[in-house]
């Protein structure tokens, strides 16, 4: 049984004449999962906001980094079950489902 304990992802795009830096902060606990982003544009104040969610939500999360891995056991099998169905967190921090 696994599970993300903990995941950073970091996003930078180089904008003429601007720059934007996105930082997602995704950490598991004993109650859930905290999801903290930060967004920076240039040289303003980083703005930032937190989620979290239950453990009974987040049960089979599957995250950006679990996600990859599972693609390459589902290329190597060369078959993917039709009821494959997990929770995910998009990019705005909210939890929704993917489905493969």
């Amino acid at each position: 049984q696994l599970e993300t304990l903990e995941q950073e992802e970091q996003e930078r795009l180089e904008l003429k004449p601007h720059a934007i830096e996105r930082r997602t902060h995704m950490v598991s606990h004993q109650h859930g999962m905290t999801i903290t982003k930060t967004l920076q544009e240039e040289e303003s104040e980083p703005q930032c906001w937190s989620f979290s969610y239950g453990r009974a939500k987040t049960q089979g999360l599957l995250l950006e980094g679990a996600s990859l891995l599972l693609l390459r056991v589902l290329a190597c099998r060369q078959t993917v079950p039709p009821t494959l169905i997990f929770p995910t967190i998009n990019t705005e921090g909210c939890l929704c489902t993917s489905r493969y």
